[in-house]
This record gives structure tokens, C-alpha cells and sequence, in this order.
């Protein structure tokens, strides 16, 4: 039991930030005796301190605040993008200590330059930092298995069958776990985001590919062997144009970077910065309309699809998404509200885009990795 309380008090400091020791007695639902003897514990072993708050207000002797310490506990995070890898030391709390980031290109894209570029960044930043690794986190553009990090298919890096958590495990010499980067950012919008105190809400991602992560009952949807959120490959157009994965009409096709693209009368492989800015320079409704017409059809349809199935009651957009005009958002939302079965019975599911930016999948890999640190710290 002591354990236990540990654990949570940890992981309420890690997530929400610091507090006070009548604070944490009242949202653990534990006594004073019990947080008192566990903040001391832990501020003996340094995982924790207590200090005056900057801001004073009210007569009497303020409260100490029990904040968590960043040096405690360090975790690397690792996003692995089609175009770029990021990795950064974050620490209890969530701070990020230290970061680098590299592009990709041609034969740098190969799991084995991957893997080698990531172990020698990272024995590189921890050295320059000072700070011993306990965990790893790791983002993949692709089909992953939960129980060993092993990449089945990473499409759009034309990666198949890479055993990427015991390579990366083998070379740092501490414990990995790999995730899918849609399901992984959900977990980020869950913890720290905009689904931040929701119970049930979906995230998904519009990149070179479409990908999604479900958050169900306060947990992350996982499926058979972690295998799950592969909503890019929902078909919305049997007419479609035909997809890598053997379909036709993929969501993906109709609503990923490749269709923005052909929205925009875009070449492709035009650089994202210009699809973004593009997208941002639609400021009339007619423009947009104009523009952007059918992929707004398509996103409301794919959205309706995940609302009747997963009953959301909230759907977050991340990625290229986040470029879209408010206004379509808007509108896309109302369409998926008027249109879905699920939407109507639970009184409504919000559709926004997430204020994480970039950083999202890095958040969400460093939160990947603390899960078991938090019961060991």
C-alpha cells in the first residue's frame, strides 16, 4: 500500500506540478500523517524538495510547495519522423534538460543509420548534461509492438520488420519502449494537452501519413500486441485513389499531405513549410471553400466514422491539421456533431486542434517512458 501511494503521489507531482501536502492529502484521498511520511521519504532521497512559494498571499505562514526534481529521474524521448529525428533528456516533471534534433535523407532514413545517429546523440547530450538514463521512449511512424518495440511496417521510412527496441535497448543499456507516434501524441494531449482531464477523446495526425491514438476510459487503446490506430487506412472513397497498404480511397489518400497538396496545386514533395504557409494564406470562406472543398468533406466523413465507433467527447488535430483555417475546423466539427449518431447521444464532441505544436510526440515518448519509472524512483 505504501508503494502504491508512493507511486501516486509521484505521479501527480510529475504530470500536474507542484503542490501543497494538504493539497495532495485532499486530491489522493489520504491523511496528513500518511503524505507527510511520504514527502519526507522522498525529499530524504532527493526525488522531491519543499520550498516557500514565489508568490505570498494571505496572513500566516504560507504552505510549502512539494516540488518534483528534474535530476531524479531522466528518461530520453525519442520522436523518429519521415523527415527528421528529434531526441531529449527530460526529467521528473516533465522538463526537458537537453535536446537535438537531425535531419534525414537517402540512406540516413535506413534503421541502421537511425539507430547508430540516435545512440550517438544521445551518449553525446547525457554525457555534456551529466545525467544517467533510467528509461527510453520512442515515436515510430508506423505499426509497432507494444511488448518489444519491434517495427512490423513503418511505411512512409519503408522500414519492415526492424527489431528497433532491442537494438536501441542493446546500445543504451536500459529498458525501451517503442510506441506508434499517433498513439503516443494522444498520450501527450491526454497528460499535458488539450485532452488534458478527458476520459475518452482521439487524437489524430495528418503528416505524410494519417494516423490516430484512442484514449478510452482514461486509458490508451492499445488492440491485439499494441497493434492499433491505423485510422489513415479507413476507406472514405472506394474510388479513391489506391493506397500502399493494398486499398483504395484510404483516408490517408484523401486528407494526407499528398492531398493537401493537390488541393493547394502543390507539386509533390513541396517542402512542408510551403503547404503550411499556403494553407494559411486561405483567409476568404469562398478561397477556402474553393480550395479545400472536397478534403473538408472527406476530414468531416473520416471524423463521423471515428465518433459513431469510438464516442468520443473530444477529437484532437494535430500535425498538418493544425494549419487548417479555424473556420473549416469549425465547420467540420458542426458537420461531425449533425452527423454522427454518437455526437448527437452524448450531447456533443468537440473537435479543435492541438496547441502542442512539434513537440508533441517528444512530450508524449518522454511520458511513454516514465509509466514504469514512476513505480522504481
Amino acid at each position: 500500500m505504501r508503494r502504491h501511494n508512493r507511486t501516486a503521489l509521484l505521479r501527480r507531482l510529475h504530470v500536474a506540478g507542484p503542490t501543497t501536502r494538504a493539497a495532495l492529502a485532499t486530491e489522493l484521498g489520504l491523511n496528513r500523517s500518511t503524505i507527510k511520511a511520504l514527502v519526507d521519504g522522498l525529499a530524504e532521497s532527493g526525488v522531491v524538495e519543499e520550498r516557500l512559494p514565489r508568490a505570498r498571499s494571505g496572513a500566516g505562514r504560507p504552505s510549502l510547495l512539494v516540488l518534483p526534481q528534474p535530476h531524479a529521474a531522466v528518461v530520453l524521448a525519442v520522436d523518429i519522423r519521415v523527415e527528421q529525428v528529434a531526441i531529449a533528456l527530460v526529467g521528473l516533471g516533465g522538463e526537458m534538460l537537453g535536446r537535438n534534433s537531425w535531419n534525414l535523407h537517402g540512406r540516413q532514413r535506413e534503421p541502421a543509420e537511425v539507430i547508430t545517429h540516435v545512440v550517438e546523440s544521445t551518449q553525446v547530450l547525457a554525457a555534456d548534461l551529466g545525467y544517467p538514463l533510467i528509461a527510453a521512449g520512442v515515436s515510430v511512424p508506423g505499426v509497432v509492438r507494444r511488448s518489444d518495440g519491434f517495427v512490423h511496417e513503418a511505411p512512409n521510412l519503408q522500414w519492415t520488420n526492424v527489431p528497433l527496441g532491442e537494438r536501441l535497448g542493446g546500445a543504451l543499456g536500459c529498458p525501451i519502449r517503442v510506441g506508434n507516434d499517433a498513439e503516443i501524441a494522444a498520450l501527450a494531449e491526454h497528460l499535458r494537452g488539450a485532452a488534458r482531464g478527458s476520459t475518452d477523446a482521439v487524437y489524430v495526425s495528418a503528416d505524410v501519413g494519417v494516423g490516430g491514438g484512442v484514449i478510452s476510459d482514461g486509458s490508451a487503446l492499445r488492440g491485439t500486441a499494441g497493434y492499433v490506430g491505423e485510422l489513415g487506412h479507413m476507406v472514405v472513397n472506394p474510388r479513391g485513389r489506391p493506397c500502399y497498404c493494398g486499398s483504395r480511397g484510404c483516408w490517408e489518400t484523401e486528407v494526407g499531405e499528398l492531398a493537401l497538396c493537390r488541393a493547394l496545386r502543390l507539386p509533390e514533395g513541396t517542402p512542408r513549410g510551403a503547404v503550411i504557409a499556403d494553407l494559411k494564406a486561405l483567409r476568404t470562406p469562398e478561397r477556402i471553400t474553393a480550395v479545400l472543398g472536397d478534403f473538408r468533406e472527406f476530414l468531416t466523413v473520416g471524423l463521423v466514422n471515428i465518433v459513431n465507433v469510438f464516442g468520443p467527447e473530444l477529437v484532437v488535430l494535430g500535425d498538418l491539421f493544425t494549419a487548417l483555417p479555424p473556420s473549416l475546423i469549425a465547420e467540420v466539427g458542426v458537420e461531425v456533431g449533425r452527423r454522427s449518431l454518437v455526437s448527437r447521444a452524448v450531447g456533443g464532441t468537440r473537435v479543435m486542434t492541438s496547441s502542442m505544436g512539434t513537440d508533441v510526440k517528444l512530450i508524449g515518448a518522454a511520458e511513454l517512458a516514465f509509466e514504469p519509472v514512476l513505480d522504481m524512483v
